[in-house]
């Protein structure tokens, strides 16, 4: 089994070093609820059904339809699946989990050309502009990130361009405070206004990198997107080749209404790359896949708790370990 052994083999020497091995851990403690719902059942399906057949696909469609990774996601992948049982004559299920392992991780890096790396200015400010509808956790998104950044000894600023909504502003302040970032900020002011002050603030101050919270009302598509052309032109002026990255939001609870959030905003911006909040908190981890495979933008940020350090840059080995580390221990 290629790709199977691979990752393990992947997988133990991450294990040899601390910070890697600390890594793991919140990728498996961040995934225990979807592991325990995905992983279990798979696990049951193979004593359930000690030879391949219909019945155990059937249960199988169920069983992915239920981890959230999307209808179109779960047909094309049953198709491969049915394709490499018939090619390599499989019919023991224990061996067709690890098949299942190899094809979950080729959805998501299957020519792949989208990075899941941050983009950083060469020289001067970075600049990721965030966005997302109201309660997804924005707010402390951008806290985490720049905790995370100042912690590598970057200069962090945040600008707070959600200037109508009521508290916005004095709750983005107050995170910068908890986490030494410098701020810029005003209500009831045009944002687009706000942003360019701020940016030139982030010049003089020689900040590293800048964080621009941005409002989040997706009921009016054409107001938020021309709010948003607005700021990119702006960020460009003082900055060429600004924002950097447009970094969307989305609260994996919310499941596959993350993924029309996702289409809404593609719609109306370039986004760059998306960070999933509370994966920890469902059992439908699984959203991950189907985000890769509905929208084509890479997640490069995973909330797997509360804490500051469990938002991690996301990883495809730690997460398929996180997945299914039972199995990949049993072997």
């Amino acid at each position: 089994m290629g790709l199977f052994n691979k990752l393990k083999n992947i997988i133990s020497k991450k294990e040899e070093s601390k910070e890697e091995k600390e890594i793991l851990e919140t990728y498996e403690k961040g995934l225990e609820k979807t592991r325990k719902e995905f992983v279990s059942k798979l696990s049951l399906l193979g004593v359930k059904y000690n030879k391949v057949s219909e019945e155990y696909f059937e249960e199988l469609e169920n069983l992915l339809i239920m981890a959230d990774i999307g209808v179109n996601t779960v047909f094309e992948f049953l198709e491969r699946i049915r394709d490499r049982v018939k090619k390599e004559n499989i019919t023991d299920t224990k061996y067709l989990n690890e098949v299942i392992v190899d094809e979950l991780f080729i959805i998501y890096v299957n020519n792949e050309s989208l990075s899941d790396k941050m983009n950083m200015a060469s020289e001067g400010p970075t600049v990721i502009l965030m966005v997302g509808v109201n309660g997804v956790g924005k707010t402390t998104t951008i806290a985490k990130l720049a905790h995370k950044y100042i912690t590598e000894g970057k200069k962090v600023m945040m600008i707070a361009g959600d200037t109508f909504r009521a508290g916005a502003v004095p709750q983005l302040e107050e995170w910068a405070n908890k986490t030494g970032a410098l701020f810029f900020g005003s209500e009831n002011t045009d944002p687009s206004g706000v942003i360019y002050d701020g940016l030139e603030m982030a010049r003089k101050e020689n900040v590293d990198i800048v964080f621009i919270d941005t409002a989040g009302r997706l009921q009016n598509k054409v107001n938020l997107m021309k709010e948003l052309e607005k700021m990119n032109k702006v960020i460009g002026r003082i900055i060429p080749g600004a924002p950097h990255e447009t970094l969307l939001v989305i609260d994996a609870t919310t499941g596959q209404n993350g993924i029309l959030q996702a289409k809404s905003f593609q719609e109306i911006t370039n986004i760059t790359g998306i960070v999933l909040t509370k994966l920890d908190g469902t059992a439908k981890g699984g959203i991950v896949l189907a985000i890769k495979e509905n929208v084509g933008i890479p997640v490069k940020f995973i909330g797997l708790g509360e804490k500051m350090e469990d938002l991690q840059a996301f990883d495809i080995e730690s997460y398929i370990y996180g997945l299914f580390k039972g199995m990949m221990d049993d072997e």
